[in-house]
């Protein structure tokens, strides 16, 4: 770069520094402050009564219209019997109702959890036991996989499980209260309740598969959710109350939901909300809806890349994007190709302490920690971290891969899961001195060369270690999934994985195993597989072994099953089967389909 190069350099990233950097040391609010949720968003309503908020599915409301249905809501709640410190397990697609779910419990002080809507059967119901729910809403539209747990559910009748309406036709089940035809006769007004909600009070649950286990249920309390929505989607998307946001993401998840939702619900902006992401519609729609900004995971983006253009995508009003893991390899061309102004990747965990935002729009790189991290050596065959003589946790170098782990103190705490044993586990200590306390993320990073910065460093992210690998925007649990697929009488240890596949965002599941008897009983596999597992977390590779491969305390080793995955030359003659895109069946991994997979022409 050229002297005049650098200095035009030096110049946009101070003027980004000057937009920026007064959000970026925000403390967030003290547990016993008078905010919440809630309150923040009826101060929004008040000076912005008449903006659009919401459009779906062919009618808007606007800030006003929409906090006096919430209103409607919460007063109908409360009426039930919920209260301050309540939960309500919630259980809906992306629509309208799930937000207003969300605002009437946190206008009451009660908290609601976010189920994920794919889930049945025993992960359904676990997620709810997980929270202690004495309260569910379902919508009409997943209220079959509630009816199949109802029998295991404790609180499970007429007043405490409240069904909403889908569509016109829709009649509520005679297991459930209906609160859709309950609304029309409730006060419009604002809750006396809502202005005594305090920061520290949980706000809501977020889901994750963590490391191990069945999935967790993360804590975020209101001071969370406000800093995340206040700050963090404003230090990314910088929004005005023109703007407006593409939201597809699922809102039962934090980036969805937090740099997403809850940031342009507290800006005066608008939200064109989709149930779920369609490639083929989002050009026209960015364009008919004027979207301005857009909240992504990289699988989305990939999607995008890989339309054929249509002449929507031309001079579209698109102008920033944020979220997470778009592909260093298509960064660059994805924002040429698409006329976008700004990417903001973001890194953080919903139960943690570590928050990363590419504040200087730099490309490939998940940008700066706005809290204490370190990155230390960490030994991937063995699954630990490395430590010096001391015992002490050893910095990585530059450009070194290293496992990512966040401080914990006053400004970045660590709220943890409802498990208090899980939330431990997810703590480490003696990192720089003895007894001090850090959070695992479970990821690998690097720290990387950006060019000027004003000093704050940039890392790249490189891989999750440990048991969970990521597939379709979700993370998937080896154990959970290898749990499950015991249960086959003919499987004795299933063995669970993530391998590459080309082309494709994250890792496919993959499954070794040895099995009892003659022939595998794949029918009972593929029965199995559906009835249990989300799609997302079903095996796209299988690999029947002679051997099962384990350490000398019997851990299951993946090191090598990672690196040889489903290639025909690496697995030492192990059969190899794969679900193909469409298929209902597994079937034999061949010459003509590893072609199509390893050339990224399998439609994965």
């Amino acid at each position: 770069m050229t002297f005049l190069g650098k200095t035009r350099e030096v110049f946009r990233v101070l003027n980004e520094a000057r937009k920026i950097l007064p959000f970026v040391n925000v403390k967030q609010a003290d547990d016993d402050t008078l905010t919440s949720l809630g309150a923040v968003f009826e101060d929004t309503v008040a000076k912005y009564a008449d903006n659009t908020l919401l459009i779906f599915e062919g009618r808007e409301w606007t800030y006003g219209e929409f906090d006096r249905d919430v209103n409607r809501l919460a007063h109908f709640l409360k009426a039930a019997g919920v209260k301050r410190g309540d939960t309500i397990a919630l259980l809906m697609e992306n629509r309208p109702a799930f937000v207003q779910v969300l605002l009437a419990a946190a206008k009451l002080g009660a908290s609601a959890g976010l189920l994920n809507n794919s889930l049945t059967g025993t992960q359904l119901r676990h997620c709810i036991d997980a929270i202690d729910a004495g309260f569910c809403i379902v919508g009409a539209e997943r209220a079959d996989a509630l009816a199949g747990i109802l029998d295991d559910l404790s609180f499970a009748s007429r007043d405490t499980i409240f069904w909403m309406r889908d569509g016109d036709t829709d009649t509520a089940p005679d297991w459930a209260g209906d609160a859709t035809a309950a609304l029309a006769g409730q006060p419009d007004t604002p809750l006396p309740e809502t202005r005594e909600v305090k920061a520290g009070e949980v706000c809501c649950y977020i889901y994750t598969s963590g490391t191990t286990g069945l999935p967790k249920a993360s804590i975020q309390r209101h001071r969370r959710i406000l800093a995340a929505g206040q700050v963090l989607g404003q230090v990314g998307f910088r929004t005005t109350p023109a703007d407006r946001l593409y939201l597809c993401l699922p809102i039962y998840h934090a980036t969805g939901l937090m740099a997403g939702l809850c940031h342009f619900l507290l800006s005066g902006g608008s939200i064109f909300l989709r149930r779920n992401f369609s490639a083929s519609q989002f050009w026209p729609e960015v364009q008919q809806h004027a979207t301005t900004s857009f909240i992504y995971v990289g699988e989305l983006c990939r999607y995008l890349f890989a339309q054929d253009p249509c002449p929507e995508e031309k001079n579209n009003p698109l102008r920033t994007m944020m979220g997470n893991g778009l592909r260093p390899d298509i960064w660059d061309e994805f924002k040429t190709r698409f006329g976008i102004e700004r990417i903001s990747e973001i890194y953080g965990a919903s139960e943690g302490s570590v928050t990363f935002v590419n504040i200087f729009n730099k490309p490939s790189t998940i940008g700066a920690p706005l809290m204490k991290v370190r990155v230390v050596k960490y030994d991937t065959e063995r699954d630990e971290i490395i430590r010096n003589n001391q015992g002490m946790c050893i910095t990585a170098a530059p450009d070194e891969p290293g496992l990512l782990l966040g401080g914990i103190d006053a400004r970045a705490q660590f709220d943890g899961y409802t498990d208090k044993n899980a939330s431990e586990a997810k703590i480490v200590t003696d990192v720089e001195k003895s007894d001090d306390r850090w959070f695992n993320t479970g990821d690998l990073v690097r720290r990387i060369d950006v060019g000027f910065a004003l000093g704050l460093p940039h890392y790249q992210f490189v891989d999750r270690v440990g048991d969970t690998f990521r597939w379709r925007a979700e993370n998937v649990s080896t154990n959970e999934v290898g749990e499950i697929l015991n249960t086959h009488p003919q499987i004795d240890i299933a063995n669970v994985y993530g391998v590459e596949v080309a082309g494709a965002e994250g890792r496919a599941g993959m499954v070794a195993f040895t099995f009892t008897g003659d022939a595998f009983d794949w029918r009972a596999f593929e029965t199995l597989v559906e009835a249990q597992l989300p799609s997302f977390a079903r095996p796209v590779f299988v690999r029947l072994q002679h051997d099962t491969a384990t350490t000398v305390t019997f851990k299951l080793l993946k090191g090598d099953l990672r690196e040889q995955a489903y290639h025909l030359d690496r697995v030492g003659g192990d059969p190899i089967f794969v679900k193909m895109p469409q298929s209902a069946h597994y079937e034999p991994l061949t010459e003509a389909h590893y072609k199509a997979i390893t050339e990224a022409k399998a439609g994965f």
